[in-house]
């Protein structure tokens, strides 16, 4: 019974822990992440806990959030904040894009943040990889 109990406790923490891990799938980060590198998040919302509030999100802080331009979330830095008829709104950019992202986003948008120290994300190389191709991209 004892041992049941451990993988139980060990499946929870695998669990959780993979919940806080992000795949980079493209270069619109480089040279701070790049494709196939394993970013840690933490969660706007996990189950009712919010380890961070976007209403709080900071410039320079790296956002994972719902874009209405792509089918897939996106991880990219915010650039600016501004108050767009009365609702707090990001400017968000890859750091390896001229560009900002066509749209403004609004922290209901976001679902993760990547965690740093000091202004380096913490970041596990190349391991995605294996994720890429097991979804064919």
């Amino acid at each position: 019974m004892k041992e049941v109990a451990i993988y139980i406790v060990l499946i929870i923490i695998v669990l959780i822990a993979a919940q806080h891990l992000n795949v980079v799938v493209s270069g619109s980060m480089e040279p701070v992440m790049y494709r196939g590198d394993i970013v840690v998040i933490e969660k706007a919302n996990l189950l009712g806990i919010h380890e961070f509030d976007p209403h709080d999100v900071q410039v320079g802080d790296i956002v994972v959030y719902d874009a209405v331009w792509y089918d897939s979330p996106v991880i990219h830095r915010v650039i600016n904040t501004a108050e767009i008829n009365g609702t707090l709104c990001y400017e968000i950019r890859g750091d390896n894009n001229n560009k900002s992202d066509p749209y403004w986003v609004t922290p209901e948008q976001i679902t993760d943040r990547v965690v740093t120290f000091g202004d380096t994300p913490l970041i596990i190389p190349k391991i995605g990889y294996i994720t890429l191709w097991f979804k064919g991209l």
